[in-house]
């Protein structure tokens, strides 16, 4: 484990362009047709056993993590964003190593009636329940 004085930042797994197509949104079109979503993570965990050991078993797997991202994605339904957003992150919790993990969920063609690159939400959550929500619905 780490030691010394002061405030270390806290480890992380990163990561970033995961890309699934999902049926998330109010509308019919949505519910219907698969459209393309980007999920980026910052999962907070302490990753100094796999540093001093090198063995997989003492980190999180993330080739396991983004397949229960892409399975959340993939074959859940939810009407908002925020609600996807938090399925991820309760999936990720599930890991004992995981403290924290913030979860960006963007879906990368919004049927909004002007020219929108994509439409968003970041949350954090905590094992301790504590977390923050931001970003734009959908």
């Amino acid at each position: 484990m780490r030691g010394g004085g002061g405030a270390v930042p806290p480890d992380r797994i990163e990561l970033r362009g995961l890309r699934v197509l999902g049926t998330h949104g109010l509308l019919d079109e949505e519910r219907q047709r698969p459209q393309p979503f980007e999920v980026d993570l910052d999962v907070v965990a302490d990753l100094s056993a796999a540093g001093d050991t090198d063995e997989l078993a003492q980190t999180v797997d993330y080739g396991r993590l983004a397949e229960q991202v892409a399975r959340v994605v993939g074959e859940e339904r939810c009407d908002l964003l925020e609600r996807l957003a938090t399925r991820i992150a309760e999936v990720v919790l599930t890991d004992a190593r995981v403290t924290s993990v913030t979860v960006a969920v963007r879906k990368l063609r919004p049927p909004v009636p002007v020219d929108l690159a994509s439409a968003g939400v970041r949350i954090t959550r905590s094992r301790d329940g504590r977390g923050s929500a931001g970003g734009a619905g959908g």
